[in-house]
């Protein structure tokens, strides 16, 4: 399992969309399993086969990422 707290924070677009990649690629070739928490909506989505929402410790969304209201989730986010 890989856990990730913000990677995308402070990082330009184009690195954002080539650690995208990496992490699908390393997903898949691996097996493993990825845990990221993250506001920056279209990177998660890229990454994510789940979107759960947490909102002051309680999950407010939890869905397929074909499933996902950008709209909803991303009117919990603060960026």
């Amino acid at each position: 399992m890989l856990l990730l707290d913000e990677p995308t924070e402070g990082i330009q677009p184009s690195i954002i969309r080539e650690m995208a990649r990496t992490l699908r690629r390393i997903r898949d070739e691996r097996g493993l399993s990825i845990v990221v928490s993250e506001q920056v909506l279209s990177f998660a989505l890229d990454v994510a086969d789940r979107i759960l929402v947490i909102e002051k410790g309680n999950i407010v969304q939890d869905q397929k990422r074909e499933d996902v209201d950008h709209d909803k989730v991303a009117s919990y986010l603060s960026v």
